[in-house]
C-alpha cells in the first residue's frame, strides 16, 4: 500500500493535467472573488463533468448568468478602455 501522501500527489499531478493554465487561473480568480460554488463548477466543466449532476438546475442556471453577467461587463469595460 501508498502512503495517504502518494495518492494525494498521484491525485493532484491528474488534476493539473486536465486542466491548462488559464483554467486553473479563471478558477483562482473566483476563489479569490469568494465565489466558491462558481469555482466548483468552473473545476467540474475543465475535468470534463456535467455540473448538472453535481448542484441542482436551478442553482445552476443562476450561477451562469450572475457569472456571465460579471464577465461581459467586465470584458466591456475592457474594450472600452483600449
Amino acid at each position: 500500500m501508498f502512503p495517504m501522501t502518494q495518492n494525494t500527489k498521484n491525485c493532484e499531478i491528474e488534476l493539473y493535467k486536465a486542466m491548462n493554465k488559464k483554467q486553473i487561473e479563471e478558477i483562482i480568480k473566483a476563489i479569490i472573488a469568494g465565489k466558491y460554488s462558481w469555482a466548483c463548477v468552473l473545476i467540474l466543466r475543465f475535468n470534463g463533468y456535467d455540473p448538472l449532476h453535481y448542484i441542482p438546475y436551478r442553482t445552476y442556471i443562476r450561477l451562469l448568468k450572475e457569472n456571465y453577467q460579471i464577465d461581459r461587463a467586465s470584458s466591456s469595460l475592457t474594450n472600452s478602455g483600449t
